[in-house]
């Protein structure tokens, strides 16, 4: 099966909607995002406003202020984000992302990626946020000789 390739954009959104939903009921500002997942600030402030218009995420501005999910994580799936910063065709352009190691709360991506590599894209609608916080996507980790799977 080909590898499974996603915009920068969408790679981006992934990883600051998983930072959102590690952190759970917190507030994030745009600049904790961007470090966290080291995602430039004026592309992070693009994408950010793509996922609000997605109803992936909502705002508050002023000192209380920052980003968080406007859902429950375990009500987003990644293929959700994916469509609400690329639209609703799921992107296969750009570089192999099994091939990237991701930062921080974002580091389950790889195995996402394989499994979609191994399975097809119909992992992107069934692993969601809250799935990557907490370790239960069912996706077996690079270099253990298990089988990645997801579920059905």
């Amino acid at each position: 099966m080909a590898s499974m390739r996603v915009s920068p954009r969408a790679d981006y959104a992934l990883r600051a909607a998983i930072e959102l939903a590690a952190a759970s009921d917190r507030h994030v500002t745009g600049e904790q995002l961007a470090r966290a997942q080291i995602i430039p600030g004026t592309f992070l402030e693009s994408i950010l406003t793509h996922l609000r218009r997605g109803n992936i995420v909502r705002s508050k501005r002023g000192p209380d202020g920052g980003f968080w999910l406007a859902r429950p994580a375990s009500e987003i799936s990644l293929a959700d984000v994916i469509r609400a910063v690329d639209g609703p065709a799921l992107g296969v352009d750009g570089d192999p992302q099994e091939n990237v190691n991701y930062p921080g709360q974002a580091e389950p991506l790889r195995r996402v990626w394989i499994a979609v590599r191994a399975f097809g894209p119909t992992v992107l609608e069934t692993v969601t946020l809250a799935d990557i916080v907490s370790g239960e996507h069912g996706l077996a980790k690079p270099g253990t000789g298990r089988d990645c799977s997801h579920r059905a």
